[in-house]
């Protein structure tokens, strides 16, 4: 991060809130706060960590990653 007030700091989340409110918050009206907040945990483990490159991976996604680095014993247990 760089020092306050720089361009750079809130790019992230700035990106992840944009994304859900794309994907989740204008999708419909929601009639309570506990759809809202059970339909926002669901997109991000659903969707969001499952499909989103990570750098950190090798730019793999969580699941192709896991899929090249388990062994065939691991993948039948």
């Amino acid at each position: 991060m760089g020092k306050v007030g720089a361009a750079g700091d809130n790019a992230a989340m700035e990106s992840f809130f944009a994304l859900l409110q794309k994907n989740v918050l204008d999708r419909r009206p929601w009639a309570t706060r506990q759809e809202l907040r059970i339909a926002i945990v669901t997109w991000i483990e659903r969707t969001y960590h499952r499909r989103r490159r990570q750098d950190v991976l090798g730019r793999l996604t969580p699941i192709e990653y896991e899929t090249i680095m388990s062994t065939p014993a691991d993948q039948a247990a």
